[in-house]
This record gives structure tokens, sequence and C-alpha cells, in this order.
């Protein structure tokens, strides 16, 4: 009788701490054996440098919708330099325009995306 209560309650705590045993064994082979974590490359949003360059460079009086500047919502005047996205002829401050297309490639008023068309030479597009 002595024997059996024994049995009855030895039984089930060694199955349980057998089971724990091997479930920690089977984490560490699992984290020793992890493949390495692979980071991706950062992907490029904006425009280059280059491509800034190629864009059209007018004075502010030579914008054709306004003269506000949509990015730090100041006026831009007659004669200050300022960027004008092809497609769309929305102007910009020359440095608010260069640092939001360095960041996102799309008009910050009716966002137009400026695709590679825009960037090619004139040599290559005889149009």
């Amino acid at each position: 009788m002595l024997l059996s209560i024994f049995l009855a309650l030895f039984l089930p705590c060694a199955g349980m701490s057998v089971v724990f045993v091997v479930y920690i064994c089977l984490l560490w082979y699992a984290a020793s054996h992890a493949p390495p974590d692979v980071v991706k490359p950062p992907v490029k949003k904006g425009l280059s440098t280059t491509e800034l360059e190629k864009l059209p460079k007018v004075t502010g009086d030579k914008l054709v919708h306004g003269n506000e500047c949509a990015v730090c919502l100041d006026e831009i005047g007659e004669d200050e330099p300022a960027r004008m996205v092809p497609g769309c002829n929305h102007g910009f401050h020359l440095l608010c325009a260069d640092t939001w297309l360095a960041k996102q490639p799309v008009c910050p008023v009716c966002r137009t995306k400026l695709g590679p068309e825009f960037f090619e030479s004139s040599q290559q597009n005889p149009c």
C-alpha cells in the first residue's frame, strides 16, 4: 500500500521533470544553431544629388503656380532661387525642394511622382 502511494506521487513528478529537461535541451539547441539574422540594405526612396541637379532651377518671379513654398509655408522672393518640379510645375525654395525630394520623389503639393523619364539626358531622348 505504501509502495503504491509512493509510485502514484513519484512517477508523475519524475515524468514531468524528464519532459521539462528535454524541452530545455531543445530550446538550447534551437538557440545555438539558429541562422544569423539577415540585415536588409536600406531601400533608396528619394532622388540622388545628380538627379536633383537635373531638375529646373528658376527664380521666384518665374514660378507658374504662385510663390508660396508648400514645404516651409513661406513666400518665395522674386530674386530667390527656386526649384520647379517638372510635370506639374509647382515651385519651392531650392533648399526645401532638395530636402523633400531627397527623401521622397514626389511633389509635395500634388504627389506627382518623378520617374526616370525626367532625368534622361537630351542625347538619349530626341524629343
